[in-house]
């Protein structure tokens, strides 16, 4: 049997306690799913373990997107089980999990692929503490605040959901130069923090709906997504004599079998009293259209990380006099200018979309974003940072614009008694779309480097005293290992030449080791992939500002707030019957 139950409401301060919680659980949260990113040559190097050699590489993909795999898979669940047990509890309890996990990361004493497998394992934890976080902070923020102030309150809550992103570049490429274990130490007094705040001061203020666990749902919908993101992280590994395992047994199975249950997930979700994730959702318009906005803004902007560290640290940096071992922590800080222009315009936009409305922030947004990447394209491999700098600012004010209004049109979109789970699917959408954005940016390059770089590298290496054979040979190896030695920092001709680079003279060494050789060699191939990577990222803005379009409703057509208990349990009532779901949303936050 399902009931529904209203927790008492709120003093008119605890808006503020809400979004000050969940600000400090988002940041802390998204700091980690990319401080590892810069981290990963320390972290290697500290548990002394070569990432590049053939039976390391899934440490290494497993090392980067673990959390993301995690997080996505597991955010609509734990979004319904706030729905379902009270979202101030769930939250908390993703505190509690995420601060155990960093201390176990942090106490990692041992070496070698056990290390790396430990890390893996307490990185998954770490995740499902980040999917209790991510899945509930913008349904306690829903619930806690009126419909005039969601919009700003969400900005502030997506600032950090997304700036700590780009945040953890920066944490981690200070201080893992520094000593590797302090790239986790560090949230842990922020998780114990937050997780005592949390215990102490959240409360659920918003309607809450008993139900039976859709068992069938979480299982399907859990197997399903699993398998896909598993066959995307690695498509963009080597199979055989090919430069991707797109075609390998492995990933096909994973993809199609992955794709078959998600299926079944959405035919079982039809069918049971207490679904996971109610479908009837998407009738809602702004749901709908807010949705695959944010899955093709996500997909467009998150290979743009990986892309930017590439060029970074494995062309640009070194062109310009900085050492390989020092490329992580300065690409971290030349990509601060995004990370400006994001924290200026969410929150600006988030605020002013609570009176303007938001499509026309949302899809300027996206607009802006797209024609950031048409000029990244344009600009040269070897190019001005000023420029540079002027176009991840636009790009940081573009995201900005698009984030904080989009998710108040979908959350506000949302009846009261599923803004848990529709706040996880709509995290779902977005971490999802990352992995998938990493694999099909990765893919991209790839084959713009496959096209022309062998054939650069062969000429390149043989001019250099390299003997013919062995050139062909490196350069004939996957251009993935190019790319993750860029990625990593590691200087990538001394990772492929290994000890036969002792064999040539002198000069010769010191030239292909130098920081003019590598960079110039890659810089037309990477054009290419840039090039592709990029284009179809413009293709993902254009469609997410299309869809913008088609989100919002005239101020007429909303609701009023309601100021009983009795009106907001008759909203919850009336949810069930109305045709568009999202219709009666609001409740109040002040004492009665």
């Amino acid at each position: 049997m399902t009931t529904t139950s209203a927790a008492p409401p709120a003093d008119s301060h605890y808006k503020w306690i809400a979004l000050s919680n969940t600000t400090l659980g988002m940041l802390i949260a998204t700091i980690n799913s990319s401080i590892v990113l810069i981290a990963l040559p320390d972290i290697f190097k500290g548990i002394h373990l070569n990432p590049l050699e053939p039976g390391n590489t899934s440490y290494l993909l497993w090392m980067m997107m673990g959390f993301l795999v995690v997080t996505a898979v597991l955010v609509v669940s734990f979004g319904r089980l706030g729905d379902m047990f009270g979202r101030a509890r769930m939250y908390n309890m993703g505190f509690a999990i995420f601060t155990v996990s960093s201390v176990m990361l942090a106490i990692t004493w041992f070496d070698g692929a056990e290390a790396a497998i430990w890390l893996i394992f307490w990185r998954v934890i770490q995740g499902v503490g980040g999917a209790f976080l991510m899945a509930n902070s913008s349904a306690i923020l829903t619930d806690a605040f009126p419909a005039n102030q969601r919009g700003l309150a969400l900005g502030i809550n997506g600032v950090a959901a997304i700036a700590g992103s780009f945040l953890g570049l920066l944490v981690g490429g200070v201080l893992a130069p520094v000593q590797w274990h302090y790239i986790f130490l560090v949230s842990v007094p922020f998780g114990v923090i937050g997780t005592v705040w949390a215990y102490l001061k959240l409360r659920d203020t918003g309607v809450r709906k008993h139900a039976k666990m859709d068992w069938w749902g979480n299982a399907t919908f859990a197997i399903g997504l699993v398998a896909v993101l598993v066959g995307i992280t690695y498509g963009i590994q080597p199979h055989g004599t090919s430069q991707m395992g797109w075609s390998s047994p492995m990933v096909l199975s994973c993809l199609i079998g992955g794709l078959i249950v998600l299926t079944a997930f959405v035919i079982i979700e039809t069918r049971v009293e207490s679904p996971l994730f109610s479908l009837g959702l998407f009738k809602n318009r702004s749901f709908l259209f807010g949705n695959i906005a944010n899955l093709m803004a996500s997909i467009g902007r998150g290979g743009l990380q990986f892309i930017l560290i590439i060029w970074l640290q494995g062309i640009w940096l070194p062109q310009h006099g900085y050492d390989f071992s020092q490329t992580p922590l300065w690409a971290g800080i030349y990509m601060v200018p995004m990370t400006i222009g994001f924290l200026v315009s969410a929150p600006v936009s988030g605020a002013l979309s609570d009176r303007l409305g938001t499509k026309w922030f949302t899809t300027v947004g996206m607009l802006l974003t797209a024609g950031t990447f048409a000029a990244l394209i344009a600009l040269p491999v070897d190019f001005a940072y000023p420029a540079f700098a002027v176009i991840l600012l636009l790009n940081g004010i573009g995201m900005g614009l698009f984030a904080s209004p989009n998710r108040a049109e979908v959350m506000n979109s949302l009846p009261a008694d599923q803004r848990g789970s529709g706040s996880g699917m709509m995290t779902t959408f977005q971490n999802a779309a990352m992995v998938l954005s990493i694999g099909l940016f990765f893919s991209l390059m790839i084959a713009g480097l496959a096209d022309n770089l062998p054939g650069t590298m062969s000429t390149g290496l043989t001019a250099n005293g390299v003997p013919a054979a062995q050139a062909h040979e490196i350069a004939s190896l996957p251009a993935v290992a190019v790319l993750f030695a860029a990625f990593l920092g590691y200087n990538p001709v001394q990772q492929l030449l290994g000890h036969s680079l002792h064999s040539l003279p002198a000069a010769n060494q010191a030239h292909l080791t130098g920081l003019d050789f590598f960079p110039h060699l890659i810089s037309a191939p990477f054009a290419d992939g840039l090039s592709a990577a990029f284009t179809f990222a413009i293709v993902c803005c254009i469609l997410g500002a299309v869809a913008s379009l088609f989100t919002g409703r005239p101020k007429s057509a909303e609701p009023a707030e309601r100021h009983s208990v009795g009106e907001e349990l008759a909203a919850v009532a009336a949810d069930a019957t109305m045709e568009s779901p999202g219709e009666l949303i609001d409740e109040p936050t002040t004492a009665r």
